[in-house]
């Protein structure tokens, strides 16, 4: 479908998006259409240079580390060497003295309560809505839909009342050892009732209370007959619903129907890798959802099990504190923004020399400007902050060049200086290499680091492509550079003052049918020291909320601050296979795995414009998948290819098996296009097979160049 352009000063901008910023984004704001669009033209037009120049750098540099590898090729690989190149070239930076980081207006669920953090796709409303309110979420039923509790009916939609009897006793227990009652249990208790601004639980006609009576902090209805009660841990809350009409009270003795934790402390609302957003009406639909959340109207309606519903933002919850005042919890998670990384560039804005325009930088006007209707009433952020995250940064010039985006933004927004903060994502191999470096240049703005194993593996095999065959898949977790990367980025973050000012995060559980696993795995993240780590579906902050009540993450954060660094050598450890002695069977076997999950997620990229599900591996296990771990497939498959492990020939005819393989996978989906009824013409094979054959050719190893290249083919096929 052509695209209708509008001149506006020295830029051509989509017809659709122009609208929508005079008519949407603007309306309400004090800034004029004429305002907003000369700043964005004389911005866009100083910066895009300046954009264009650092990725000739990474290009450079890149040329320079394959140039490296190939003449000290079959020697061992010397570290101190290796530095010392890295050092001459740039890629590794002097590091400064200390410094702590001053970042100011930081809200609470960032800086003093550690939780889970939700990442969505902004594209879709309902997702982000239900991330929105994934604030509180409820346990019960968190726990009998899914495999922590075992029994019978754990697949039936009929209801099973041992199961349900497992749920509680889960619960209860979970009670007794975090909120314990002084001198019984939370089983088999008959009543809860508030006298005198205390809690009292009656059981056997005898009456007790909270061990802490801290934890206890407020109630809703009557005191003698409350319909709910709030508890308090680790800065996390529970609430207790108390209605013995309901189902699930039946069996209670004391009428609790429901406990409802406090689960997605915030959100990040996805612009990047997990969305298919290739087009100015793409991105306009992730840019009115996110409008749509900072202005708090956003709705949708939907039809579910023959019934018409709607989804909006949750109210606040009131609730009577024990001095019986009249209080209320925050309703909803504290939402911010993922914009895209400096790389890639979009055609709904033309510039003058004929250019696309930095898809970054159009992302942050955008982003900032629909955040400007929460500075004003602070449902959001209570602090008037604006949260970005920014990816896939290369090294401190590029974090100082998004300081400089975000600087330009509030000079033509007409906001104070460092309103916007940001979220560095850790999750290049540069800049966990140079992070305090990276901190420093975004001092006044870092709300939070984050690690990414996904990316951080996928550029770890495309920046030392030449050095030999990487080692397999699964082994990565194992080598030596990922618990140096782990550790370099709590460690770093603590030295630079991040403890009670900004989050120190750990990356996805990828998992979501599996979470009795991540129940016993995924503590590891806190006692790692991470005060939020990623979770993808409400159910799963739920339950990874349990794990904040069990590790006050601050006093790990205070233990850790004082242990040995992460060594950099290590970090920068390279896992290469070396004389790999594995069987036609592995290599297959290895490859089958990469090619069936890619080609299972680049089929419903390319034909679906989905960004991100869930999508069965080889054996049937539902991953959730997005490009991150389509990088790693594709560069995995293109390293061993580029070092004879296997062929071109092999790798077709795995593709070949694995499309009829991802087929009958997705055969119930009536919106599916089958592959392998005519590989030739299949833009979706093509664009898997591409990822593989051109795999090292691309900047970094990035998967959306060759991505949005088919995708846009593909809409326009479809127009």
């Amino acid at each position: 479908m052509k695209t209708n352009y509008q001149n506006v000063h020295n830029l051509k901008v989509s017809e659709e998006l122009f609208n929508f910023v005079n008519n949407e984004l603007l309306n309400g704001l004090n800034i004029s259409s004429e305002k907003f669009w000369l700043g964005f033209d004389n911005t866009v037009h100083e910066l895009a240079p300046k954009n264009k120049e650092l990725l000739k750098i990474r290009e450079e540099l890149q040329k320079k580390i394959d140039g490296w590898h190939i003449k000290n090729k079959g020697n061992e690989i010397k570290i101190n060497e290796y530095k010392k190149f890295l050092i001459e070239i740039g890629y590794l930076k002097n590091e400064g003295p200390d410094f702590k980081i001053e970042t100011k207006n930081v809200d609470d669920e960032i800086a003093k309560i550690a939780g889970p953090q939700l990442v969505v796709p902004v594209m879709n409303a309902r997702y982000a809505l239900n991330a929105a309110n994934a604030r509180w979420v409820s346990l019960y039923d968190s726990l009998y839909g899914t495999d922590i509790i075992e029994s019978e009916e754990g697949g039936s939609e009929r209801y099973d009342p041992n199961r349900g009897q497992e749920v509680i006793k889960y619960v209860r227990e979970f009670f007794d050892k975090f909120i314990p009652i002084e001198g019984t249990s939370w089983k088999n208790i008959a009543s809860l009732k508030i006298i005198n601004k205390d809690l009292v639980i009656s059981k056997d006609n005898h009456d007790y209370k909270l061990k802490d009576k801290n934890k206890f902090i407020g109630h809703r209805g009557h005191v003698n007959k409350p319909e709910a009660i709030i508890l308090k841990n680790n800065n996390l809350h529970f609430e207790i619903i108390i209605n013995p009409k309901a189902f699930s009270a039946a069996h209670d003795i004391a009428g609790i129907s429901d406990v409802i934790a406090e689960s997605a402390v915030s959100t990040i609302c996805d612009n990047e890798d997990s969305v298919a957003a290739v087009d100015a009406k793409d991105k306009i639909i992730c840019y009115k959802n996110w409008l749509g959340l900072m202005k708090g109207d956003l709705k949708i309606q939907f039809e579910k099990n023959g019934k018409k519903l709607e989804r909006k933002l949750n109210p606040d919850r009131s609730y009577i504190s024990k001095d019986g005042k009249g209080l209320k919890l925050h309703g909803r998670s504290l939402l911010l923004v993922r914009n895209v990384g400096h790389l890639m560039t979009n055609p709904s804005i033309i510039l003058k020399d004929g250019s696309e325009v930095p898809e970054g930088i159009m992302d942050a006007f955008i982003t900032s400007a629909a955040a400007m209707h929460d500075l004003k009433k602070k449902r959001n952020s209570r602090t008037g902050s604006i949260y970005i995250v920014k990816p896939k940064m290369h090294g401190p010039d590029e974090c100082a060049f998004t300081d400089l985006i975000f600087t330009k933004v509030e000079e033509v927004l007409g906001l104070e200086k460092y309103v916007i903060k940001t979220g560095i994502m850790d999750e290049e191999r540069r800049t966990s290499s140079n992070l305090k470096e990276c901190i420093r240049a975004l001092k006044n703005r870092v709300f939070f680091i984050n690690t990414g194993f996904l990316d951080r593996t996928g550029d770890e095999m495309h920046t030392s492509m030449e050095a030999g065959p990487m080692i397999k898949k699964g082994d990565m977790k194992t080598s030596k550079w990922i618990q140096a990367y782990e550790n370099n980025n709590v460690d770093i973050g603590l030295k630079c003052g991040f403890s009670g000012i900004a989050a120190v995060g750990k990356g996805m559980w990828a998992a979501p049918d599996e979470m009795k696993k991540m129940i016993e795995e995924k503590i590891g993240h806190l006692k790692a020291g991470a005060n939020c780590a990623w979770v993808p579906s409400p159910t799963a902050a739920s339950l990874h909320a349990l794990h904040y009540h069990q590790v006050d993450v601050f006093n790990v954060q205070k233990e850790l601050a004082s242990r040995s660094p992460a060594k950099l050598d290590d970090l920068l450890t390279i896992p290469i296979a070396n004389r790999p002695n594995w069987s036609v069977d592995e290599i297959n076997s290895e490859i089958s795995n990469s090619a069936q999950t890619l080609l299972g997620y680049v089929v419903r990229w390319i034909d679906q414009g989905i960004g991100c599900s869930k999508v069965p591996d080889i054996s049937n296990t539902f991953l959730m998948e997005d490009r991150a771990t389509l990088r790693i497939s594709s560069q995995h498959i293109a390293n061993w290819l580029h070092h004879g492990i296997t062929t071109k020939i092999q790798v077709i005819e795995i593709m070949k098996q694995m499309a009829k393989i991802v087929d009958e996978q997705n055969k119930n989906d009536k919106n599916y296009i089958k592959m392998s009824d005519d590989f030739e013409n299949s833009l979706a094979f093509k664009a898997a097979c591409d990822l593989i054959f051109k795999g090292k050719e691309q900047p970094s190893g990035y998967t959306e160049p060759l991505l949005h290249i088919n995708r846009l083919e593909k809409k326009a096929n479809q127009n």
